[in-house]
């Protein structure tokens, strides 16, 4: 019988655990990495420590217009998309071992994506607040409009989480053991 994706977590052979933590583990991964490619590569908009010089923790100074700051922000860009990389396979690695295990038991692609954009706006929250605010290591843009950039990086990352949980929340899985289930997909 088809039911919501977010039933009792306990773990049964006819309850498997669903895929909320690797769904939004792989959408911190994913989001990371577009911000670390869109944001630090191509737009060249910062780097990790970019605002060291008025960061709100004592760092040393590393502005990306010298050749020791840009090795420093390069060294600190790469250690960021390492772990956005491991969170990427982290994700993956426990989305298959979910899927896997699962007893029959699949999940429509909305319950996933839900909780890729969920892991993705928790990224974009916890990052912008940690990063832009707290530590003042790095902002989305350096001058003139520094907070109203940072704040609506927020406001972006808050938006992603909301329309992520409604999204997952929408979706269901599938039992493929369950010979009502079959016949109503199968239709």
């Amino acid at each position: 019988m088809a039911s919501g994706p977010n039933d009792s977590p306990t773990k049964s052979p006819r309850n498997p655990p669903g895929i909320k933590l690797p769904g939004t583990i792989l959408g911190v991964g994913l989001g990371g990495f577009l911000d670390g490619i869109l944001l630090h590569q191509i737009l060249q908009w910062h780097h990790m420590l970019t605002s060291s010089a008025t960061a709100n923790i004592d760092i040393g100074t590393y502005p990306a217009t010298t050749i020791p700051g840009l090795q420093m922000n390069t060294l600190w860009d790469g250690l960021f998309h390492t772990v956005t990389w491991l969170a990427v396979l982290i994700g993956l690695g426990m989305l298959y071992s979910r899927v896997i295990g699962s007893r029959g038991r699949v999940w429509t692609s909305r319950v996933l994506w839900g909780w890729v954009l969920v892991g993705w706006g928790l990224f974009n929250l916890v990052e912008g607040i940690i990063d832009h605010h707290i530590l003042g290591i790095h902002h989305v843009v350096s001058g003139q409009f520094q907070t109203l950039a940072d704040l609506l990086y927020l406001a972006v990352g808050a938006l992603l989480l909301l329309s992520g949980w409604l999204l997952q929340r929408s979706g269901r899985f599938i039992d493929l053991v369950d010979r009502n289930d079959r016949e109503r997909t199968d239709s």
